[in-house]
């Protein structure tokens, strides 16, 4: 079954694109949810539409998160974390716990999506991180893990 999802769905696919998933989750599911459009003709249409609005709303946050980057600045996230005598930490840092410090300490709240780790943080050290605002205003952030 081909649908149009209306959100980002982990998995699955990006908001305003097509995909094609099994008849019983996309009925039974996604759309009663309010997730997903079946995909005939007549929706297929409307999803331009549905893009140039989505752009058009992005372009008035643009200036949103370019401020939202220069308030990050150049700083360094600390990052505490429980860890062994050689170094390696109990678990791993994920991108939860770093919109979790960004909030704090900058009172920005960044979706977790937005968030990508390049390497597995599973020692103490210095990391860096990317976040993705926009297309255009991508922010790298250092992360310092330090032993609690």
């Amino acid at each position: 079954m081909e649908i149009i999802l209306l959100q980002d769905i982990d998995k699955v696919g990006d908001k305003h694109t097509i995909v094609t998933v099994k008849n019983g989750y996309g009925r039974n599911y996604l759309i009663p949810q309010g997730m997903a459009l079946i995909a005939n003709a007549t929706n297929r249409g409307k999803l331009d539409d549905l893009r140039s609005k989505e752009a058009a709303e992005e372009a008035k946050l643009l200036g949103t998160y370019q401020e939202m980057a220069a308030k990050i600045g150049d700083s360094v996230l600390q990052i505490g974390a429980k860890a062994g005598t050689s170094g390696k930490i109990f678990g791993s840092i994920t991108n939860v716990q770093i919109a979790a410090v960004l909030k704090d300490k900058f009172e920005i709240e960044i979706p977790r999506r937005k968030i990508a780790i390049p390497v597995e943080v599973k020692e103490i050290g210095e990391y860096e991180a990317v976040i993705t605002f926009h297309p255009e205003v991508v922010k790298t952030v250092k992360i310092n893990v330090v032993q609690e």
